[in-house]
């Protein structure tokens, strides 16, 4: 029998540090996430002290009592930008990879977003993952790109794709 998933908000990360931790490091390796690998252990950790501010919902996955995968969804602060919200920071276990995490964690974000009253979605990716295709699959538009836009830690440079997804409208 397959591990139940259970996808939940949270507000306090401390509870959940180590393994928050663990996962950041293991999916810096291959991600563009706004880190350059390697990262140490300490600066993952404070990392996930500092994600827990108003205007960010935090979202975890959990398989037997262990984190993932998480996802945040960042509330837009400024006024004329209430009916938005940026999906920001998807990140998936590597040993937990393709097996709809990833889907489910994008889809608790968008019932989040529009029972807050979102109208509007928007996030970006690197170019040439597997993430690009998720998004799509899920009814973002491509926006756009933005060549150079993300440094590896060899000094590549990649670009970024963005999206959108109108939610939660009644036509």
């Amino acid at each position: 029998m397959k591990n139940q998933l259970f996808i939940e908000q949270i507000e306090d990360t401390d509870p959940y540090l180590d393994e928050l931790a663990e996962m950041l490091v293991l999916v810096v390796e291959g991600a563009s996430i706004g880190f350059l690998p390697p990262i140490t252990k300490e600066v993952a950790v404070e990392y996930w002290k500092r994600v827990r501010k108003p205007g960010i919902v935090l979202f975890i996955a959990r398989i037997e009592n262990r984190v993932v995968g998480s996802v945040q969804l960042h509330e837009s602060s400024s006024q004329n930008g209430a009916h938005r919200a940026e999906i920001a920071k998807m990140m998936i276990h590597p040993e937990f990879r393709q097996q709809g995490i990833a889907r489910k964690l994008m889809m608790v974000a968008e019932e989040k977003a529009i029972s807050g009253g979102k109208t509007l979605l928007v996030l970006d990716t690197r170019e040439g993952t597997a993430a690009n295709s998720l998004y799509i699959s899920l009814g973002y538009v491509e926006v756009g790109r933005i060549p150079n836009y993300a440094r590896s830690a060899d000094g590549t440079l990649h670009t970024t794709v963005i999206y959108y997804k109108q939610i939660g409208l009644v036509v």
